[in-house]
């Protein structure tokens, strides 16, 4: 089963930047490693929304957990699709992270992230 047949707006981007927006949109004043904005309306061809992803977060995480920085950058990838399709590690009961393990599996990604998200 898909997550979604939608098109997402990806933007890959640096902890500088990302920290504004933290800031900005979710009042925290500091960098974070990948970022999910819906859109809040439907038109034929609208993407679902869009995802900001942290290339300085990718290039640290995956040197600290030891697997490749695509792999890193397929996690949050994965993470920040949930999050546009309604999951959240914030308040749910652990759908997000289970939707995730499934996803890191089903796409053969190394289970260091699964480990690091339990």
């Amino acid at each position: 089963q898909e997550v979604t047949n939608k098109d997402i707006e990806l933007i890959i981007t640096n902890n500088e930047e990302m920290q504004a927006i933290n800031l900005e949109h979710r009042g925290f004043d500091k960098p974070t490693d990948v970022l999910s904005f819906p859109v809040d309306f439907e038109f034929e061809n609208m993407p679902i929304g869009s995802i900001l992803i942290s290339i300085d977060f990718v290039k640290t995480k995956a040197k600290e957990y030891g697997h490749s920085e695509m792999d890193e950058f397929k996690l949050l990838f994965i993470h920040g699709i949930l999050h546009l399709v309604g999951f959240d590690h914030e308040v749910d009961d652990g759908e997000h992270r289970d939707k995730e393990e499934e996803l890191i599996k089903k796409f053969d990604l190394p289970n260091s992230l699964i480990v690091r998200n339990s």
